[in-house]
């Protein structure tokens, strides 16, 4: 460049003074509300607190800020604000709706309703209108839920709290309370893990620590959930439902011990009683209630009360439908009370939840004894043991053919006849299986008489007790067995 040649610079007078603080806090804040305007909240908010660094008395840069802050999900923060807009301001209108909304973010329903007050007061009534009827509806579910509460509708309460957690997604309080009620229910994994995000943000959030301590003992880890109690009582000594549930706690804990101790003495009648006491402790505890229940049941077995024991298993299951003790012996009650059709169901529920070769024997085993069961059972028509010996059925079907033979009952009402020769019938089928070594096997077995190997149905008692009288046996009559008019003697 020639040392002649003249440079002209476009300078003005703004450029050559140096600017204000005032004018460069302007400057940022129009940055901020153009990133704002194109949803960079981050980059917003960074102008926003430049702004603020130079003129920390400014009212609506702190509203701006509030208002990033809000976008952002950081109610606390875009409270404090909006906070500290108004008392710069008293009059500015936006920051008491900002006041408002962070409060029902928040869940504070008193600071709302102050904040939207006096929003109506600067702005009229319709600039808050729809913060008044969020804080109306949040009104209302808080209510819904505490009658839920009192009346221990839980998930009632659960899903009032959820309906409040749309309108204050920031609310510890109403998370709080959900997963008190979660707990309450047995859903404590979600209760813990909404508990363990509230201590995240604040590690003394005594209702968070009493949610966790509420989990533990609902899942029989007593010494931890001792140690959550105690904590809570450190903090908050005056913790009503933390004293309510530890009392509750021990107690439990106590009489449980109590009873496994009688009965390891044999004492199965004071277990019982010990057991039947700690049912009544704490009815929320379902983990703990079930394992009484199924404790319960085996007192009552080795008492001999097997219904009892079976009704015990049945509560068991009803608090923990894959309790997998209770079922199996329940399953046993079932079969020992002669209940094989339940028995099955217990078995083949026993061998979806756990397929193991010892369960599909049972299940075999059970299947087996519910087809016997609906079978004639033929020593009890005999009125013999399964144990009998071929004299001892032979004796029996004597007696028997002669009491139930339809000539003999010739002359009684048609009635009695027809019942008659329903037993005389039953009476030649027993001994037609028993009497032959095969058939009684197959019997004994379980298995079906009609599969080729002469089946009962195809035993004719005429045939059975003619075959079996005329080999020699004396049977006082006088005339064939072919003939209708043979007669009794009596002696």
């Amino acid at each position: 460049m020639a040392e002649s040649e003249v440079v002209e610079l476009d300078l003005t007078i703004d450029d050559l003074v140096p600017k204000s603080p005032e004018r460069l806090a302007e400057e940022k804040k129009d940055s901020g509300n153009h990133l704002y305007k194109f949803k960079n909240y981050k980059g917003a908010l960074a102008m926003y607190e430049e702004a603020i660094k130079l003129c920390p008395d400014n009212a609506s840069y702190y509203g701006n800020r509030s208002a990033c802050y809000m976008m952002l999900g950081m109610y606390k923060k875009a409270l404090e604000d909006a906070q500290k807009a108004v008392a710069l301001d008293p009059t500015f209108t936006k920051g008491y709706i900002r006041v408002t909304k962070c409060c029902i973010a928040l869940g504070d329903l008193s600071g709302g309703e102050q904040a939207a007050q006096r929003a109506s007061e600067l702005g009229g009534p319709d600039c808050v209108t729809s913060e008044r009827r969020a804080l109306e509806s949040l009104r209302r579910l808080h209510e819904d839920a505490q009658r839920a509460m009192d009346a221990g509708d839980y998930r009632r309460v659960v899903f009032c709290m959820d309906r409040c957690l749309d309108y204050s997604p920031s609310c510890n309080k109403a998370k709080l309370i959900k997963a008190e009620c979660l707990a309450m229910i047995g859903r404590c994994q979600e209760a813990q893990e909404i508990a363990n995000d509230c201590l995240r943000a604040d590690s003394f959030d005594t209702e968070a620590i009493f949610v966790r301590g509420l989990c533990l003992y609902f899942e029989d880890k007593d010494e931890q959930a001792f140690k959550h109690f105690q904590q809570v009582l450190r903090l908050a000594p005056d913790h009503k439902k933390a004293i309510e549930v530890y009392k509750k706690a021990k107690l439990l804990k106590q009489k449980k011990e109590e009873g496994n101790e009688a009965f390891k003495m044999g004492r199965w009648q004071q277990a019982l009683n010990l057991y039947n006491e700690a049912l009544t402790i704490d009815k929320n505890n379902k983990t703990v209630n079930a394992k009484l229940y199924f404790n319960k049941a085996t007192v009552c077995a080795k008492l001999n009360q097997i219904k009892e024991a079976a009704e015990a298993c049945t509560a068991a299951l009803e608090l923990d439908e894959n309790y997998v003790k209770a079922l199996l012996r329940r399953a046993k009650c079932y079969t020992e009370l002669g209940e094989y059709e339940e028995a099955v169901k217990d078995y083949e529920r026993l061998y979806k939840i756990d397929k193991s070769k010892e369960n599909k024997i049972l299940l075999h085993e059970a299947k087996l004894a519910l087809k016997k069961s609906k079978r004639k059972d033929y020593y009890k028509i005999l009125g013999v043991e399964k144990t009998a010996s071929e004299d001892d059925i032979k004796k029996a079907y004597r007696k028997r053919a002669l009491v139930h033979h339809p000539d003999r009952h010739a002359g009684a009402p048609e009635g009695e006849r027809r019942e008659q020769e329903r037993r005389f019938k039953e009476v030649g089928e027993a001994y037609g299986v028993l009497s032959d070594p095969k058939k009684r096997a197959r019997y004994d077995h379980g298995h079906d008489l009609d599969d080729g190997c002469g089946g009962a149905a195809d035993i004719d008692p005429n045939v059975v007790f003619q075959t079996f009288f005329n080999r020699g046996q004396h049977c006082g009559f006088t005339g064939g067995f072919s003939e209708p008019t043979f007669t009794f003697q009596f002696g």
